[in-house]
């Protein structure tokens, strides 16, 4: 029988492997600041388990050159630091989505698979 704990850390290992996809899959439609793009990580999945989370997972985003740090232009705005893909990261996001739907599907075929 598989312990919660396990199924627990399988789970976190697989969040790990694609959270840098989900941040740049959210930068996609448009610039985020942190605490917006974790609002979404946290409410779509549970990719990260909190704000402190996000930040090492950003720096080794930049790090790769596939975020970069983006201020907004105008008058009254609050001074927040966001965050946009860069052209880099949209060819990563590209190949990555790629790679995922093969895959999730060879996955997918396994698990549907009984073996007898």
């Amino acid at each position: 029988m598989i312990r919660a704990t396990e199924a627990s850390d399988a789970t976190s290992q697989l969040r790990k492997g694609v959270v840098e996809f989900a941040v740049l899959a959210l930068l996609e439609s448009e610039p985020m600041y942190g605490w917006q793009l974790s609002q979404h990580l946290i409410g779509r999945g549970q990719f990260i388990a909190s704000i402190g989370t996000l930040y090492p997972v950003i720096a080794r985003l930049k790090s790769k050159g596939w975020v970069a740090p983006h201020l907004p232009s105008g008058a009254g705005e609050t001074v927040r630091r966001y965050y946009k893909i860069t052209s880099s990261g949209r060819e990563r996001l590209a190949q990555f989505r790629i790679q995922w739907d093969s895959f999730s599907r060879s996955l997918d075929d396994l698990l549907e698979t009984k073996v007898t």
